[in-house]
């Protein structure tokens, strides 16, 4: 008899419900986790009485009732609203794009004069969209495409749109109302207490080493377990076999000001190609608060290299032919499980790592 029933490698939100749904079920846990802290790259550090968001801006948002009546079960959820805005050269733009946005850029006022002015912008360009450029312009006109766009996306992935393929922005937000909320789903909040709150609840009852990298040695964590649950890299997970699928980084500068608000927002995108960050995050408005001081992140776009942390996979046709080779392998595991968006090589939102997880919890045992 192997000690625990499973080794989940990884803290993020994808072992955590697996793990959740495991301790229901009567099973025993080890969590292995490199970094010196649970949580993953929803990990929340206390300063100043402020919960800041270690690894970036997570706002929570779903349109999926269970995912969110799972999630209000762990943690009461506040009534923050995502609307950010976008900072072009010292003018301040509502985002996404809709009246608020059209009426600052040409003194538009109503639905059908703005409709008018993007559909006279859009004619600029004729056929297919060749790449990134021409599919924004063809979406949303030269002017929006110019100050909100192209430089925000030339920093976030290090090269021009005119080098980038067409399929990276299939559709952009746009509408025709006064509203700034940027999402359109259901539901949407932020835990009250930080994402902490949520994470300890998910490993409760679950053993957990801190510190530790199952790849060098996985033998033993093999032993450990009689099933592992792997949410790192899949690349690395099999020594890089076929090569090293690609993602770009970031990197956080995080800094306390001795003032109670320092932009007005949690969150503001600059949008400049001469600025080297693309946003600002300052985390006290994520829960309203009234501290004497804050604290700001800027947010860096950064290549990725082995050693730095992966956040957004790049997905052309090279590497989702490499990641295929990949899948094929891990579906003749049989005693591995591979979930979130390292393992499954794709850029999720919390809130579909959370049903995927649950998705694969139910078939594991049996749960409706």
């Amino acid at each position: 008899m192997k000690k625990y029933d499973y080794v989940l490698v990884g803290s993020g939100l994808y072992a955590g419900v697996f793990a959740w749904y495991a301790k229901k079920h009567g099973k025993s846990c080890l969590v292995v986790e490199r970094r010196s802290q649970p949580g993953g790259n929803i990990y929340c550090q206390e300063i100043e009485g402020i919960h800041v968001h270690q690894y970036g801006a997570h706002i929570f948002h779903t349109s999926n009732k269970k995912v969110w009546d799972f999630v209000n079960g762990l943690a009461e959820f506040n009534r923050y609203t995502n609307s950010p805005v976008a900072c072009y050269k010292g003018e301040m733009y509502n985002l996404p794009f809709n009246m608020n946005t059209f009426h600052k850029l040409w003194g538009v006022c109503t639905p059908k004069e703005a409709m008018e002015k993007i559909r006279e912008q859009q004619a600029d360009i004729q056929g297919e969209p060749n790449n990134l450029e021409e599919q924004a312009i063809r979406l949303v006109g030269r002017d929006i495409y110019e100050r909100l766009i192209k430089g925000y996306t030339e920093k976030q992935w290090g090269r021009d749109c005119k080098d980038l393929p067409s399929f990276i922005i299939r559709r952009l937000p746009v509408r025709y109302t006064y509203d700034n909320n940027y999402f359109n789903d259901r539901y949407q909040g932020i835990p009250i207490g930080g994402y902490n709150v949520l994470t300890e609840k998910l490993f409760a009852g679950c053993d957990m080493e801190l510190g530790r990298d199952f790849l060098e040695d996985r033998e033993y964590y093999a032993e450990a377990g009689e099933t592992i649950v792997y949410t790192g890299p899949i690349d690395a997970y099999y020594g890089y076999r076929f090569g090293k699928l690609e993602y770009r980084s970031l990197r956080f500068e995080t800094e306390v000001l001795d003032e109670p608000n320092y932009q007005g927002n949690a969150v503001v995108n600059y949008t400049e190609r001469k600025v080297p960050y693309t946003r600002i995050i300052e985390h006290k408005h994520f829960e309203f608060g009234t501290q004497e001081k804050t604290v700001i992140t800027r947010e860096y776009p950064a290549e990725w290299t082995p050693g730095t942390e992966p956040y957004y996979p790049v997905n052309d046709e090279k590497n989702a032919g490499l990641y295929r080779q990949y899948y094929q392998l891990a579906q003749n595991e049989a005693h591995v499980i591979f979930g979130g968006r390292l393992a499954e090589y794709q850029y999720y939102d919390m809130d579909k790592v959370i049903e995927s997880a649950m998705n694969r919890a139910e078939q594991e045992f049996g749960e409706k």
